[in-house]
């Protein structure tokens, strides 16, 4: 799974999250994301290489925690 924006450091994406910045979940394959609850995130998006990794819990497809 993945997040919208874009972010390029897993530190990026909790500061965002922190400052009240709306970030949403989203599956770019067949599986569908999670939209209540735990869900796993990797970043940045394909063709990049990955670089983190990390656990975010979701509220109604928003992003409201990052662990």
């Amino acid at each position: 799974m993945y997040v919208e924006p874009n972010f390029t450091s897993k530190k990026a994406l909790k500061e965002a999250v922190d400052a009240g910045q709306i970030v949403h979940v989203f599956s770019p394959g067949s599986f569908p994301a999670n939209q209540n609850g735990w869900e796993s995130v990797e970043g940045p998006h394909y063709p990049k290489p990955h670089r983190w990794y990390g656990s975010v819990f979701v509220e109604n497809g928003v992003v409201k925690k990052v662990k």
